[in-house]
């Protein structure tokens, strides 16, 4: 049975990178990049690794099984009929959004993007769009970010690779700032069988420089779906970057992403990952602190009824002086859900003088709602400030009947209260009509 149960796992993995092999690069220019040797090196780990099962330390909490039963397929090009207007977008005025990068199933769709044909007045030199059309003196930059992944270390980022045909590409070149946020919008949309899409997004903010982004997954159709997504982000010295990274897709979709963000000297990185959507969910959050004077601060919310799994590990490394990182995790599950965070923070012997804190805060609104949360640090320097902790509540019996004594009925004290456990993470975002939808999905949850 064992034997058995190991053979699925090893003829699903084989079954998808022999269709993401057959992937085309987008175009000549990705020979440039040395795509072609990346996906081969990939395609190799792959193959040799073991698909994650509970007995995995790393995905203990976290199922997959279910994944092995759908025969996924793997859209060859971007072949669609999805407009615009068919998408939920997350703000109510679309013009709020004017920079907007589109990618149907991993796949760039200029049709639906407005990047490039965007006229805006005293719009600085930036470069958004995708990787066949990055200028030519930005692809060296490019080609440093897209090496990072020729020695392979994780099943999931390799598969992901493995498929690189093209990528959402963000350059800021150094000491410029767009203070219009940037708009990525990654659709799944399921054809007439399950589908797999693997988005690749890469995020070079270049001395000095400032960006806002808006990591954005959705989907259309009812189909199950596979999305396997990899960020890479680069901060460089004195630059400052704000990313939302927003996962609302149907709940036939299993979503997992990862984000790995490298940060120079006297950097700052924010991000705001709200997870809300999902059958289930995995969020591999890595920030890797590369100078000292960096600052990191991640803000994460989780949503999770009915049967939904959502599950996020994150990793802050310090590995030079004077470093500060503050993160704060809060999830809310309900119904039979279960949200699970592990977060760690490694401060390695150089990494003197370090400040970090971490919390994770997590309301229960069910009896048969389960979470499981591990704040975790490692320390050897010995001057360093840390904190963590965990706290798990439910809505309290006293508050509900202050809200009722007022006139409220129940459902809408209860919404209420835990509109107020969101909204710590919610106004953070630098998007007021963000937040704003955001609000309304969790009461809508509710």
């Amino acid at each position: 049975m064992i034997n058995t149960q190991v053979a699925t796992r090893e003829m699903f993995l084989a079954d998808l990178v022999n269709q993401c092999s057959k992937l085309e690069v987008a175009n000549s220019k990705g020979s440039a990049y040395g795509l072609q040797d990346l996906r081969d090196a990939a395609t190799e780990y792959v193959l040799a690794a073991s698909f994650p099962t509970v007995r995995d330390e790393e995905w203990r909490f976290t199922d997959l099984s279910s994944m092995l039963q759908v025969p996924f397929h793997v859209p060859q090009s971007y072949q669609s009929t999805v407009k615009l207007a068919d998408i939920v977008m997350p703000v109510k005025n679309r013009d709020d959004l004017p920079l907007r990068l589109v990618f149907v199933n991993g796949f760039y769709a200029p049709d639906l993007s407005t990047v490039e044909s965007a006229v805006l007045p005293n719009l600085p030199d930036f470069y958004a769009g995708n990787l066949s059309n990055v200028p030519e003196k930005y692809r060296s930059r490019i080609t440093d970010v897209l090496s990072k992944h020729s020695q392979p270390t994780e099943v999931f980022t390799a598969l992901n690779t493995a498929g690189l045909a093209d990528s959402a590409v963000v350059f800021v070149p150094a000491n410029v700032s767009v203070e219009m946020p940037i708009h990525l919008l990654f659709l799944t949309a399921p054809g007439a069988s399950a589908t797999m899409c693997q988005p690749h997004c890469s995020i070079i903010a270049e001395a000095g420089s400032k960006v806002t982004l808006i990591e954005d997954y959705t989907t259309i159709g009812n189909l199950p779906a596979f999305t396997n997504a990899v960020t890479d982000v680069f901060v460089g010295e004195n630059a400052t970057v704000n990313h939302v990274r927003l996962q609302r897709e149907t709940l036939n979709v299993v979503h997992i992403g990862k984000s790995a963000i490298e940060q120079s000297r006297n950097s700052s990185y924010t991000c705001h990952a709200i997870s809300l959507g999902g059958k289930i969910s995995r969020h591999n959050l890595e920030v890797f602190q590369r100078g000292e004077g960096t600052e990191t601060n991640l803000n994460g919310l989780t949503v999770a009824f009915g049967e939904q799994l959502a599950d996020t590990h994150s990793l802050i490394d310090f590995n030079h002086p004077h470093g500060t990182s503050k993160q704060l995790h809060k999830c809310i599950v309900g119904n039979k859900a279960r949200a699970v965070f592990n977060g760690k923070v490694f401060v390695r012997k150089a990494a003197q003088l370090t400040d970090a804190g971490q919390l994770s805060r997590n309301l229960l609104l069910s009896p048969r709602a389960r979470v499981d949360t591990k704040p975790q640090l490692e320390i050897v320097a010995d001057n360093v400030k840390c904190s963590h902790g965990a706290t798990v509540s439910q809505l309290e019996d006293d508050e509900l009947f202050y809200l009722q004594s007022r006139g409220l009925n129940l459902e809408r004290s209860r919404y209420l209260l835990i509109d107020a456990f969101a909204a710590e993470i919610l106004n953070m975002l630098p998007i007021i009509g963000v937040a704003k939808m955001l609000s309304t999905c969790v009461a809508v949850q509710e």
